[in-house]
């Protein structure tokens, strides 16, 4: 999905360094980071130039029971945009199912449209239709595209560590006129990779509303990639859980992938 490599600014610093500077006494002043700055390295941090995935989604409701689909995401950026197809493969009752994001990024501006095989249509994901949940999961289709950093206004509190990661709390709030169905997101924001490892949302009444938690996490091919998540709906007491059976990047992905055509099933 969406959807977040750097290395060690300290240990960098010390790699470039000449053999004769390490053996002189160095005073190194760490100059901390704002919290626009590490919202805006959230959105930038290196997830390569493409990436295939496979995987499945599982949807838990309230008393238990589950359902598991599966699926296939292709993702590639260039200078001008970023494009994101995600297709459904099983089971039979959402098979050839697919979603197609393209994010301008001259603009920021984002479409999304969704091919529904059964009736053999293609619809665009209007502003209007932002709140409403992704193929009956968790996620909105708002959650399915990148906010502008210019939107929402940040702070920062201490530190604290997730899956024994050191990281930023960040906190966000829209500025009037985002359009948005969150009144507040607190992230916990990887320090090293800047990628969000926990998410906590509330509603535009101020309730909590959902909470978005990485369950797995490895560094592959030099990027920071998750490998499970979970996203929680306190309000409707449903879990929708992301896990990833296969992933590469940067294999030169074509642009017939990325296509009318593609996202009706059309090769």
């Amino acid at each position: 999905m969406r959807r977040f490599v750097y290395p060690t600014l300290s240990i960098l610093f010390l790699l470039l360094l000449p053999l004769s500077a390490l053996a002189l006494p160095v005073t190194q002043e760490v100059i901390p980071l704002t919290p626009e700055e590490v919202a805006r390295n959230v959105y930038h941090r290196d997830i390569g130039q493409d990436m295939r995935m496979t995987g499945a989604m599982e949807l838990t409701s309230k008393s238990g029971h589950v359902r598991k689909r599966e699926l296939t995401t292709y993702r590639k950026d260039t200078p001008a945009e970023r494009q994101v197809m995600i297709r459904f493969t099983s089971p039979a009752d959402i098979d050839g199912t697919a979603f197609w994001v393209i994010e301008d990024t001259s603009d920021n501006s984002t479409r999304q449209q969704l091919y529904l095989p059964a009736l053999k249509r293609t619809r665009r994901i209007v502003a209007a239709q932002q709140g409403r949940s992704f193929v009956n999961s968790d996620f909105t289709y708002e959650d399915m595209q990148r906010h502008p950093v210019e939107e929402w206004i940040y702070t920062l509190e201490e530190s604290q560590f997730i899956l024994g990661r050191e990281c930023y709390v960040l906190h966000s709030i829209p500025r009037p006129g985002t359009d948005t169905q969150y009144q507040k997101a607190i992230s916990w924001i990887d320090r090293d990779t800047f990628t969000p490892l926990k998410i906590e949302f509330w509603d535009l009444k101020g309730e909590p509303f959902k909470t978005y938690t990485v369950q797995k996490f490895e560094i592959i091919d030099g990027i920071a990639t998750e490998l499970e998540t979970l996203m929680e709906n306190h309000r409707d007491q449903h879990k929708t859980r992301l896990s990833t059976a296969s992933i590469e990047y940067n294999r030169g992905l074509p642009d017939h992938l990325f296509t009318k055509r593609a996202l009706e099933g059309e090769y």
